[in-house]
């Protein structure tokens, strides 16, 4: 069976009966957990099993751990401050923010692929421009260099401790007030006013990124689609100039920036068209069986490749992990780094 396009989220901490069903869908590759599926560490390492055995080859499993406000596993994984500390630390000390950034990935990473989840939809490399409310300190930084620095530093931890990293959302997320999750949004912007913005991308494709994920955003200057179902911004540009071989993957389906162009079933398959090899769809679990009858026996051997290697690779069991010193260090960089930019803005 193949790993199809669509990843779909669960109600709550143990895979349902119809959620069994649609899993076992070839046209479902995996699952994106939320904060409502964590209750436990143990619980969670039977959720993660359960959904990897639902169906060969395993599917995969996927979460947003950013740190900061957007971090769905509480104790006992690591408490991880958000990317903007790293910025704040980068103008101080650029050294030692790298360091810390590349912490902050190994440990992210580590502490996930203990538990058996495949990857974190992270990091966030739109620049702060000081507009989107919505990403605010999730953002690294307001400068392309440093953005670009911090993640390559990112995305080398994640990858030391066996997890491939997702640089999102592209083409920008910087440039917009609007919060895409509940209304549409539009970048009024010049294609060359956006070379700053894509700075991060082209600087972490020149090393190695694993996944992108698109925003639902529109740039009219150069195309009245959202990016998310432009093939011009996905194929012409993400791939061909800027040479992307990774997994594409668009934002979820079901946010209201995305029906702009019909339903979640007309949205997957346009997405799909575009050069989506993953689609998001969460918090809308009857559109679901829609958008899995609508995709029928759709089939990309390409995809299916981008998507086999977004797999986890070695872990450590979650014990041997906090026993062991790497941990231990990249805990306590951590832990400075949360501390630090809280008391600058005290002071």
């Amino acid at each position: 069976m193949s790993l199809g396009p669509l990843m779909i989220d669960l109600k709550g901490t143990s895979v349902a009966e119809e959620e069994l069903a649609w899993l076992k869908s070839p046209v479902v590759c995996g699952v994106v957990l939320f904060g409502r599926n964590f209750e436990s560490l143990q619980q969670l390492e039977r959720l993660v099993a359960a959904i990897h055995a639902a169906r060969e080859p395993p599917l995969l499993v996927a979460v947003d751990q950013e740190g900061g406000r957007v971090q769905r596993f509480g104790e006992p994984f690591t408490r991880l401050p958000t990317m903007r500390s790293l910025g704040h630390l980068y103008d101080e000390d650029m050294a030692q923010a790298l360091t810390a950034a590349r912490a902050f990935g190994w440990l992210m990473a580590a502490e996930l692929r203990a538990v058996d989840v495949d990857l974190s939809f992270a990091p966030v490399v739109d620049l702060d421009l000081g507009l989107a409310d919505v990403i605010g300190d999730r953002a690294l930084h307001s400068s392309a260099t440093a953005v670009s620095q911090l993640a390559s530093e990112f995305a080398t931890g994640a990858h030391q401790a066996g997890m491939v990293v997702t640089a999102k959302h592209f083409p920008t997320h910087a440039g917009v007030v609007s919060d895409t999750h509940t209304e549409s949004a539009s970048d009024p912007r010049e294609f060359n006013d956006l070379w700053d913005d894509l700075q991060p991308y082209r600087h972490l494709i020149s090393s190695r990124l694993d996944a992108v994920m698109v925003a639902h955003i529109s740039f009219p200057a150069v195309d009245p689609l959202p990016a998310s179902f432009s093939s011009w911004w996905l194929k012409e540009q993400l791939r061909n100039e800027l040479g992307f071989g990774g997994a594409i993957v668009s934002d979820d389906i079901a946010m209201a920036a995305a029906n702009v162009v019909g339903d979640c079933a007309e949205r997957a398959l346009k997405a799909i068209a575009a050069g989506c090899d993953m689609i998001l769809l969460c918090n809308s679990p009857g559109e679901i069986p829609l958008v899995i009858d609508a995709l029928g026996d759709y089939l990309s051997p390409p995809s299916q490749l981008h998507l086999i290697r977004l797999r986890g690779q070695r872990r450590q069991e979650w014990e041997a992990l906090r026993s062991s010193a790497t941990w231990r260090e990249a805990r306590r960089t951590i832990k400075n780094l949360s501390a630090t930019p809280q008391l600058r803005l005290e002071g």
